[in-house]
């Protein structure tokens, strides 16, 4: 990596930078595409095809909307269930380390 370093500069690079840009502006799409990776990221995740927006779109469904509203839903069906069981588990651990801490001394 010292010897990248040592061989391109910032300006180098620099120039480097701005003759993707360039190519980019022109309709490059090869350096649009490699612009956009730094400057934008990679996509998580793929998107999905134009037949499956369509499907959705008859069935009246959108997972974003659903994956967005699952969590709110739930709270909404089961008001005190996943409070009452994080609650259960943070006694029960509290009990098994206050045990563990007294067998200790």
């Amino acid at each position: 990596m010292g010897v990248l370093l040592d061989a391109v500069t910032l300006d180098d690079w620099r120039s480097v930078v701005t003759k993707a840009k360039t190519l980019a502006q022109a309709g490059d799409s090869r350096a649009r595409a490699w612009l956009a990776q730094y400057l934008v990221g990679k996509p998580a995740v793929s998107a999905p095809t134009p037949l499956t927006v369509v499907v959705q779109q008859l069935n009246g469904t959108d997972p974003l909307i659903e994956r967005l509203t699952r969590e709110t839903v739930h709270s909404i069906k089961f008001p005190e269930s996943e409070h009452d069981l994080k609650d259960g588990i943070r006694t029960v651990l509290a009990a098994e380390i206050a045990q563990k801490c007294v067998r200790r001394k």
